[in-house]
């Protein structure tokens, strides 16, 4: 197929994209920083998942610049006869400019409105590339710079050709894309890229994409023989292998996975099924390789057609009696692990952050193949397979039908914790939720202290008089048989699991405040997996939040001075002229007063809370079961590999007026 220049359509320019980078990349921060890099590698995934090429290598180089090769067809080199420039510098100088806006260049792509590749250029010092095509290699670089206004005054010039676009002869064998770039310091100031962060993400396109060939090399860090610390990629078994990795350290009820795998005209869907002995249903879906962590129509196709489907085929072969009553989707998705992924054109998303699908087609599509695929498979499944599906439908259904059905949960949880909140929780007088906030708070010494040092208008507090249960493996009745787990339910006001409302929230904050040693991060540890396993859209929503405490008090004669960390102690301590001073190291929350409380870590202008996301929600599935659940030799194993932990990913900082 023809793919030249006149095949890319261009809407707008890039001054838009300094003056407003959050519009395009969400934040300045290291994620934005790092989205401008998957721009780059979107381009690749999008040329190998039509066909052609199969190998992306990245390499980060030591003054923060980046690779991206790919061997697909390369970027179009040509005049586009519109515009009377080449191909590449539309693509890398003029927003909404791509070959991705109509069907006949691109089946499916996840980079959907032409900006990526110019928004990476705007938000760079420097970017080059280089097009291999047939022998002949294509070069052209771009800049950023700054520029004399008429005024006097300066502005950055964004993404402007530094070199035009020349050719040089090349080995004929190379073919593809390479875009180096710098990211400009001027608009992500000391951010790095972050190793770890991209072979994670790296990792998740290797498995959805059987077959691709994907690296990357830190050429900042040398590993054991003395070479850049590189990681490779290659799934042959794709999504498959994914779902047998995200379920290492859990008990499989069958051993190899359903797969299923269907396609008509444009649109193409697979998804890879396993059921384990765990109670939590995770399904993690794709759109063009987009995560979309909140669902959408494709997942309600998939569970339609997996409850209408398994019923049928029970019925028809007696397994379910004549009298019985049909099976619901929640019981056949009781500890189910599903990967599915969808390749379409014309994608809909719901809101700007991609996580929601929202084409009414991609339901009945999805619905329509797998149903047919599902079929298929059960005709020719082993029985073994077959009965532990049923078996594990039957376990849940009776469990459901003893506490899970939604009147009797929630009649269950105000009968439980009805005496239970009073004395317990200390609410604020205030009913606006929008900006209510609740503290959750270890200890009764500390919580004693947060009640009186709060600002009561806004400010309730949930004190904890012992751990909670790890709900990790635990079925519902062993929740609401839990004092703590029951109060906070019911302190939330939302309920839980299918009954869950989102709407009955009754703070817009939800902070887990705990002591900064081992019995504090294990209290939060159980918190989050609770709010991940059963108010997982709690997170989603940007409603969960970690107080971060002070672990340093410095006295002298001018007043006191909070550190948060070592590192803020030692410049503290570096910056002081004399060495008459007093220093504390806080054991825990209890030995503050309420006014010291309120300073460091309750008032929004001083505080500092730490934002808790979901990035990767099958990477933080599967670490939550590493970390929570009962396989030690997965955990050491873990624990062994990553054992610096004073860095987050998961967490963003927000600190003051908040």
């Amino acid at each position: 197929m023809e793919y030249g220049a006149n095949q890319l359509e261009v809407l707008e320019g890039l001054e838009a994209v300094r003056k407003r980078p959050g519009m395009y990349i969400g934040t300045t921060g290291s994620k934005g920083m790092h989205h401008i890099l998957w721009e780059i590698v979107d381009n690749g995934i999008d040329e190998i998942a039509n066909g052609y090429g199969d190998e992306i290598e990245i390499e980060i180089f030591p003054d923060n610049s980046i690779s991206v090769k790919d061997n697909g067809r390369g970027i179009p080199v040509d005049i586009n006869t519109k515009y009377g420039v080449p191909g590449v510098e539309l693509v890398f100088t003029k927003l909404h400019a791509g070959g991705k806006f109509n069907n006949k260049n691109y089946s499916f792509s996840g980079g959907l409105h032409g900006v990526g590749a110019s928004v990476t250029n705007a938000l760079s010092e420097w970017l080059k590339v280089d097009i291999y095509k047939s022998g002949t290699c294509y070069k052209e670089e771009f800049w950023s710079h700054e520029a004399l206004e008429k005024d006097g005054s300066t502005k950055i010039v964004s993404g402007e050709i530094k070199i035009p676009l020349y050719n040089e002869p090349c080995d004929r064998k190379l073919k593809g894309t390479k875009v180096t770039f710098l990211p400009d310091s001027r608009v992500f100031l000391n951010e790095k890229f972050d190793f770890d962060v991209i072979a994670k993400r790296i990792k998740d396109l290797a498995f959805l994409n059987a077959g691709l060939k994907i690296s990357v090399t830190d050429n900042r860090q040398l590993s054991e023989s003395g070479k850049p610390k590189t990681k490779a990629f290659c799934y042959k078994g794709g999504i498959n292998d994914f779902v047998l990795y995200l379920n290492e350290g859990k008990t499989a009820l069958y051993e190899q996975p359903i797969y299923i795998e269907k396609k008509i005209s444009n649109f193409y869907c697979a998804v890879a099924i396993q059921h384990t002995k765990d109670f939590s249903e995770n399904i993690f879906s794709y759109v063009n390789n987009i995560p979309t962590s909140e669902g959408g129509t494709h997942e309600t196709g998939f569970k339609s057609a997996l409850t209408k489907v398994l019923n049928d085929f029970g019925r028809q072969k007696n397994i379910i009696k004549e009298k019985q009553e049909n099976f619901i989707g929640e019981d056949f998705r009781e500890g189910i692990t599903a990967v599915l992924i969808v390749k379409m054109q014309n994608v809909q998303f719901e809101g700007q952050t991609k996580t929601k699908l929202g084409n009414p087609e991609a339901k009945i599509n999805v619905e329509n193949l797998l149903s047919e695929g599902l079929k298929d498979y059960l005709n020719r499944a082993k029985k073994d397979t077959i009965d532990a599906i049923f078996d594990k439908a039957a376990l849940a259904m009776k469990t459901r039908k003893s506490v899970v059905d939604v009147k009797n949960k929630e009649r269950a949880l105000k009968s439980i914790s009805q005496n239970a909140l009073i004395g317990k929780l200390s609410p604020c007088t205030g009913r606006d939720r929008n900006i209510n906030e609740l503290y959750i708070v270890e200890g009764e010494s500390a919580g004693g202290s947060a009640k009186q040092g709060r600002d009561r208008r806004y400010q309730a507090i949930l004190p904890l008089r012992g751990k909670p249960l790890n709900v990790e493996k635990k079925r519902t009745e062993e929740i609401l048989k839990n004092e703590e787990l029951v109060t906070l339910i019911n302190a939330l006001g939302t309920s839980f699991d299918s009954a869950f409302d989102i709407e009955k929230l009754k703070y817009d904050k939800v902070i887990i405040l705990a002591d900064a040693d081992q019995d504090g991060a294990h209290i939060r540890s159980i918190l989050l997996t609770f709010f991940f396993r059963h108010m997982k859209e709690l997170i989603q929503r940007g409603h969960v939040y970690i107080g971060m405490p002070p672990l340093y008090k410095i006295s002298d004669k001018k007043g006191d001075i909070y550190a948060y960390d070592d590192q803020e102690l030692q410049q503290i301590l570096a910056e002081k002229k004399s060495s008459n001073y007093q220093l504390q190291r806080y054991k825990g929350l209890g030995e503050m007063n309420p006014e010291q409380l309120w300073e460091t870590t309750m008032d929004p202008n001083n505080r500092t809370l730490m934002k808790v996301t979901i990035e990767d929600a099958a990477e933080a599935d599967r670490l939550i079961g590493t970390l929570m659940g009962d396989d030690v030799n997965i955990r050491r194993e873990y624990i062994y590999e990553y054992a610096d932990f004073n860095k987050v990913d998961s967490f963003k900082e927000i600190k003051g007026k908040n």
